[in-house]
């Protein structure tokens, strides 16, 4: 299920959206802490985020740029500032799209999916896997969080692609040895571990602590 973050401080507004995208099976979550939008980003970890222009505390300009240091989650404003030199900033900030108010929700719903299927793909092969903001691209093997992109072996590929598959479920060490056996190298349980370790210190050195977490005895969660 995609989760779309809505950042929208007309509570009538954000809720027509929520109906609406929640016949489409699209998981919800409209911003109430206007004062720290990136607390609820991070905590929902949105596939797509909807960004208002006029917010409390601060624009939507604001939090779009620092969505930006740490993520590339689709953004598409909705707001009735909807002029050339808006339009025209809102997309240099970081937007992929505009839509001006006021909108129709079926147009509003159909543009917020095919914006989810162009970037996830997730009806046949996922191409893009996100966690935390950091991005892993399955057609070139890249890992990027924010500006940098992380170098992983092939076996730490195969591991963190797993893990990001399996986001939200703990994956055994056996299923992660299974996905390394169907290799042509040798993996026992201590190469596995050894794997795991050097993995989680390019996450650690890039900004990304905690991002693979232990379960004793059963197995390994992104976190």
């Amino acid at each position: 299920m995609y989760r779309l973050l809505i950042v929208e401080d007309d509570k009538g507004i954000a809720d027509a959206i929520i109906k609406q995208a929640e016949l489409w099976d699209i998981e919800c979550r409209a911003v109430t802490g206007f004062r720290n939008v990136m607390s609820d980003f991070a905590d929902f970890d949105p596939h797509l985020v909807l960004l208002d222009i006029s917010l409390p505390f601060f624009d939507g300009y604001h939090w779009c740029q620092e969505i930006r240091k740490s993520s590339s989650v689709p953004i598409i404003f909705i707001s009735s500032a909807a002029d050339n030199m808006n339009i025209v900033m809102a997309m240099n900030m970081g937007a992929d799209d505009f839509i001006a108010k006021p909108f129709d929700l079926n147009v509003l719903i159909a543009k917020v999916q095919a914006m989810l299927r162009r970037t996830y793909d997730f009806g046949s092969k996922v191409s893009v896997l996100e966690h935390r903001g950091a991005v892993l691209n399955t057609g070139d093997g890249s890992f990027v969080f924010g500006s940098e992109t992380v170098s992983l072996s092939k076996n730490e590929y195969r591991i963190l692609l797993t893990l990001m598959l399996n986001k939200g479920k703990v994956v055994s060490r056996e299923k992660l040895m299974e996905t390394l056996w169907k290799t042509d190298e040798f993996v026992d349980e201590n190469t596995l571990t050894v794997n795991i370790n050097r993995l989680r210190k390019k996450l650690d050195n890039a900004g990304l602590s905690g991002y693979i977490e232990t379960k004793h005895g059963v197995g390994y969660i992104i976190a």
